[in-house]
């Protein structure tokens, strides 16, 4: 062999990689998706989890929860909870654990279109957004200005179009339309226009709410067909902790569960605030409370499907305010979804709620530790994983665009490595040094598994110095905005049709220009 062979040879194979690389991969090729199987983190031991779920039902059936509306009293003393001179609902250990025992399980999430279906139990995985921020983030001067209706139907569409980011819950509220039930209608409105991913959303009023029922009945093609595949989810957070039910919010959770309408049970106790500063007490309080808002789904019907949604926010202690990347949102996340799966029931939790003001390294360290180690622990839905700043204040579309590549990143972690036969890769290491080329760059192995078992950046740099400084010195935010642009460019749903949406136009208080949408008018 000449000395010039093995250049040539490693020429050959970093070209084959290039013309592979730049060929698109096939779905089934991808070395991520969504649905991977989590589980591997364990910050909670076993005798931990049955202790901290023993105490959540002492809760129940010791303190209870007030304040729910005449009609959940109603629908939760026929299932067995006792209301007690003081007004408040307990609900006894046997009742609580039948009703466990009898809850929904192995229900799908929809899509619009069905490619978009998620499969949310056990320990597999799936990451999406929420928020409700108020405020939109500029990633140059770090001015917030206010949310618009706009900025949602954008959120919803870039979504669309991330292949990481799995779900689209409401990101930001629509602050240009003063008015609660336009608002909240142009919430749903905007949210399914943009994608056709599953959607979650919430609102404020019961009969008011019908409304966006109604609308949604006339996207699906009927109110049968909506109840075979329902692909809106309400949010809502049916407590005000601690241990007090929600009036006008649980009175909206009984108008989705009649309605077909998946239900996220959102319980928001912030340790050191509206829950216990130990860790441990804030997750006794928060499955308490979700149990008891999971109680309620089945006594209105019995089998509904429910997320169980421990959210367990974290205080500064030396503040009081909330802290949303902190290591400790981390531990009570992933111990949230051990615990849910202990139960064996869906769990939605949160993860990438930074509380850095714009997109830059602290926002990139606290997403990405939060993300692996909840991602890795196998919570089934992941919330707030896309664009939220400031501890839910701020949202930065930019910032989503970085985020769908930490959730990817992060997702091939939760995959893991694949130990067979063939990986082993005994044969391929003896041809390669016992007569072969000294090195694995192009063999049949290396091409074969570089798409379907690495994953690459698309906002990241992996360039050396010389070739970054050859481009420009691109930074990761200056790349973010292009890909940004490019989607928000190009990237124009029209899963709904324009005589479906004409038709919505006439009958409801749309507020989102057709001109933002894309169409010439």
């Amino acid at each position: 062999m000449t000395a010039e062979e093995p250049q040539a040879s490693r020429r050959r194979g970093r070209d084959a990689h290039r013309a592979l690389r730049a060929a698109p991969t096939p779905q089934a090729l991808r070395p991520v998706r969504a649905g991977l199987e989590g589980g591997r983190y364990k910050p909670l031991t076993d005798p931990d989890i049955r202790r901290i779920y023993s105490a959540a039902l002492d809760v129940l059936e010791q303190i209870g929860l007030g304040d729910a509306p005449p009609s959940g009293v109603a629908l939760m003393v026929a299932m067995g909870a006792i209301q007690g001179d003081d007004g408040r609902l307990r609900f006894p250990r046997a009742a609580v654990e039948d009703m466990i025992a009898r809850s929904g399980r192995r229900y799908v999430l929809h899509g619009q279109d069905p490619v978009h279906d998620l499969e949310p139990w056990g320990t597999k995985v799936h990451f999406g957004t929420a928020g409700a921020a108020v405020a939109m983030v500029d990633p140059d001067t770090g001015a917030y200005r206010d949310s618009t209706v706009r900025d949602l139907y954008d959120s919803s569409r870039c979504v669309d179009a991330l292949e990481h980011i799995h779900f689209f819950q409401r990101t930001v509220v629509c602050r240009d339309i003063p008015i609660p039930y336009e608002m909240d209608f142009n919430t749903c409105y905007a949210s399914v226009a943009g994608t056709s991913k599953h959607v979650g959303t919430s609102w404020g009023d019961p009969d008011e709410m019908m409304t966006s029922i109604e609308m949604l009945h006339f996207i699906a093609g009927g109110e049968d067909k909506w109840r075979a595949r329902p692909f809106v989810s309400q949010s809502n957070c049916f407590v005000v902790p601690p241990l007090k039910f929600a009036t006008d919010a649980c009175r909206c959770l009984e108008v989705a569960v009649r309605a077909g309408m998946p239900v996220f049970l959102v319980s928001a106790g912030q340790a050191g605030a509206t829950s216990p500063a130990a860790l441990a007490g804030s997750l006794v309080q928060e499955i308490a409370e979700c149990l008891a808002g999971l109680f309620y789904v089945n006594a209105v019907k019995l089998g509904a499907p429910a997320i169980f949604g421990p959210y367990c926010f974290i205080s500064d202690l030396r503040t009081g305010a909330m802290s949303g990347g902190s290591p400790e949102q981390a531990l009570l996340s992933a111990a949230a979804a051990q615990i849910t799966q202990f139960m064996d029931l869906t769990c939605g939790t949160v993860s990438g709620m930074t509380d850095s003001k714009v997109p830059d390294v602290q926002a990139g360290y606290e997403k990405a530790y939060n993300h692996a180690l909840i991602g890795n622990a196998g919570a089934n839905l992941i919330y707030e994983a896309g664009g939220m700043m400031a501890s839910l204040l701020g949202y930065s579309p930019e910032q989503l665009v970085i985020d769908n590549e930490i959730v990817g990143n992060t997702l091939r972690t939760i995959r893991g490595i694949e130990v067979t036969d063939e990986a082993i890769s005994l044969e391929v290491i003896r041809e390669t040094c016992l007569g072969g080329p000294g090195h694995f760059l192009g063999s049949d192995q290396t091409l074969r598994l570089m798409q379907s078992e690495y994953i690459y950046p698309t906002v990241g740099n992996r360039n050396s110095p010389k070739e970054w400084r050859e481009k420009g010195q691109p930074m990761l935010i200056d790349t973010a905005k292009r890909k940004l642009a490019e989607i928000l460019d190009t990237h124009h749903p029209r899963h709904i049709s324009k005589e479906k949406d004409d038709a919505i136009r006439v009958k409801y208080p749309v507020r989102l220009m057709r001109k933002h949408m894309g169409y010439d008018e």
